[in-house]
């Protein structure tokens, strides 16, 4: 029970990374939008901020691509982990399901 309460946090954990990579994302194409309008304004000041802005984002994609690659990687390990589990103890994986089912079935039940 408390592997599956780890687990539980541990995907909790995964889907709040992929919200927050999702949510970056937005930020990153509009930050890209943003600078590609104010292209045509003059100035050397905002030439130098928008050569600035460009250089961070280009830094926060690659960070963004990085960290990406390794949420994959971690929910591959799990996805693995877990079927070498399941094949190494199936009844006990039949029993966990069928536990969840009934308990699942029982509290749609009560609605």
């Amino acid at each position: 029970m408390i592997s599956n309460n780890i687990q539980s946090k541990h995907d909790y954990a995964a889907l709040t990374k992929q919200q927050l990579i999702a949510d970056f994302k937005v930020v990153v194409a509009d930050a890209e939008a943003l600078i590609q309008a104010t292209a045509a304004q003059g100035g050397e000041v905002l030439s130098n901020a928008r050569a600035k802005a460009a250089e961070s984002l280009r830094l926060a994609k690659q960070k963004l691509d990085e960290t990406q690659a390794a949420l994959a990687a971690k929910t591959q390990v799990a996805a693995d982990v877990t079927d070498e589990y399941v094949r190494a103890h199936p009844w006990e994986a039949v029993g966990v399901a069928a536990s969840v089912g009934l308990f699942l079935g029982l509290i749609i039940a009560r609605r």
